[in-house]
């Protein structure tokens, strides 16, 4: 696309370069904030795992423990009563004589085996699917300029798929495997053609976005078909609606961008 804006002044040089260096800064704070989030999400895996380990270890040792009342005996063990006592032989005064007491232990009662745990059934239905069958998501697919669109819905989800650089036929090859399952989806929000005005060819353009939409109908037919842009051109006082390329909308133009999506999606 030709650069149609007339040459800056210096002082208009002076309120871009301030902008950018607004945007740099606020590019590494999020950098920075993102470094410190990383270490702590390391240092909590660090302790998960070792608390991983160390549960695992014990659950180990539990189980290769045995009872001692499961030992096999060869023979009684000897109790404290056996000891060895001298006593006189009886009916006459003799030399003392040695005698042994062997007694044998009481064999311990073998305990039975502790029953089974009992099982019980937990039901996985959610209990949330009946309200979840009155909501229907919506879908926006586009070029790089819907990077950053974030829409809503009073009731499901709006998902964002966009693919940089691509033309309208390039969405369009996109759309069966986006709308796969289109009985959950509502509409579809169209936003393309920015890299085709390029070429400056309006009946191939118009050709290739009725091609679009027959390929949305056939693939879903009852999905509602919404086309967004193409976005205003840049023009001087709505800077910050544009990042510096002059093309792609900054993140005020992106929330811009997304609130009239919103209210778009919440009026049909």
């Amino acid at each position: 696309m030709a650069n149609l804006c007339p040459p800056l002044s210096a002082g208009e040089d002076t309120f871009e370069l301030h902008s950018l260096q607004l945007e740099l800064e606020a590019v590494e704070k999020q950098i920075q904030e993102l470094l410190v989030r990383q270490t702590e999400l390391r240092e909590r895996r660090a302790a998960l795992e070792s608390s991983r380990v160390s549960i695992q270890r014990d659950t180990n040792t539990l189980t290769t423990s045995t009872p001692c009342a499961s030992l096999p005996r060869s023979r009684a063990p000897w109790t404290r009563s056996s000891q060895m006592s001298f006593t006189p032989a009886p009916g006459h005064h003799g030399p003392w004589v040695q005698q042994q007491r062997k007694t044998r232990a009481r064999p311990r009662p073998r305990t039975s085996p502790p029953p089974p745990p009992p099982v019980f059934e937990i039901s996985t239905r959610n209990r949330f699917a009946p309200l979840r069958e009155t909501e229907r998501d919506a879908v926006i697919v586009g070029d790089s300029i819907v990077r950053y669109v974030r829409a809503t819905l009073a009731k499901g989800k709006v998902h964002t798929h966009c693919f940089p650089g691509a033309r309208v036929l390039d969405v369009s090859a996109q759309i069966p495997a986006i709308l796969k399952d289109g009985e959950s989806v509502g509409a579809i929000v169209l936003h393309a053609g920015v890299n085709d005005t390029r070429l400056r060819q309006t009946e191939v353009l118009k050709r290739d976005f009725s091609s679009l939409m027959e390929t949305v109908r056939s693939t879903s037919p009852a999905t509602r078909i919404i086309v967004s842009g193409p976005l205003p051109t840049y023009r001087r006082g709505h800077e910050r609606l544009f990042r510096a390329d002059g093309l792609h909308p900054s993140r005020v133009g992106a929330e811009l961008l997304s609130d009239n999506i919103s209210r778009t999606l919440r009026s049909i």
